[in-house]
């Protein structure tokens, strides 16, 4: 969600070589969103639920329901034109430590789980106020874990890419939080003489919306932009150097294996025996040289 699905090592490892496919990269264990929210398969037809349904619901702008298929292509159209894969492996940018997994499990419940509770408990209170400001920004974030889980599970793009897609997806999503929190802070405002139970929900969306404007501003400027990009970056010119310098190397051995054959049917050649002349040939030669 916060990027670190693609941080993290990819769950079907491969091995192979060349441009399409390539040579195995150094991996290290790392727990990430796959440990934290459970089965790859179950977490896909989940998002994908919540992705049908908020879509469905009117609820989010139209927009916000274009930006992940121009997501997906424009990260198509530059991984094969800018950043065309050279490695068919493991593609983890950072090895796993307790402290992020910490930071991933965190920024799990913030930014998935408690949003997920608050627009399901504005559904049932009726409030649709709430639940349109809270809904653009969990559906951006549900298709950016799908699209996340999709390019880690089957290896779709290079490291660059994968590294572009969640800075695109969290720098929307500050702007639907930008409005959730003009809702929830400037737009909304408790009536005279509030319940307890209205004090607590309204509170409870000012907090949630606070809690993820802060941890995805620094998810951004803080871990993808200056730690993430810059890794991911250098692990992909790194691979396609050691791509460069294998393709020279199988080159030069094809070259010297080409020579050392060329060498051989020479060398096989001179070691056959002169063919015999047909009798009179001597003859007809000293005639034909007079």
């Amino acid at each position: 969600m916060s990027g670190a699905t693609l941080a993290a090592r990819p769950r079907m490892g491969k091995e192979g070589k060349g441009r399409p496919g390539g040579a195995h990269a150094d991996a290290a264990d790392f727990g990430g969103l796959g440990g934290v929210m459970g089965s790859f398969r179950v977490i896909e037809i989940q998002l994908m639920a919540f992705i049908l349904v908020f879509s469905a619901s009117g609820l989010v702008p139209v927009v916000d329901m274009l930006f992940p298929l121009l997501i997906t292509i424009y990260s198509a159209i530059i991984s094969v034109v800018v950043f065309p894969r050279y490695k068919n492996a493991e593609l983890q940018v950072f090895n796993g430590n307790r402290l992020f997994q910490l930071y991933v499990v965190l920024g799990t419940v913030i930014g998935l789980f408690l949003p997920l509770a608050y627009v399901l408990g504005g559904f049932a209170r009726n409030d649709q106020e709430s639940v349109r400001a809270a809904t653009p920004h969990l559906f951006l974030l549900s298709c950016q874990v799908l699209s996340e889980n999709l390019v880690s599970g089957f290896e779709l793009f290079s490291l660059p890419v994968r590294a572009i897609m969640p800075i695109l997806y969290n720098t929307r999503r500050l702007f639907a939080l930008a409005d959730w929190a003009e809702e929830m802070f400037f737009t909304r405002h408790l009536p005279k003489h509030p319940t307890s139970s209205e004090q607590s929900w309204f509170w409870f969306g000012q907090t949630l919306v606070m809690a993820n404007t802060i941890y995805y501003t620094i998810n951004l400027f803080v871990f993808l932009i200056p730690m993430f990009l810059p890794r991911a970056f250098e692990n992909y010119f790194d691979s396609r150097a050691e791509y460069l310098e294998e393709k020279a190397k199988e080159k030069e051995a094809a070259e010297r294996e080409a020579e050392r054959k060329r060498a051989e049917e020479i060398e096989r050649r001179s070691h056959l025996p002169t063919p015999a002349r047909p009798p009179g040939m001597e003859d007809y030669e000293t005639k034909k040289g007079h």
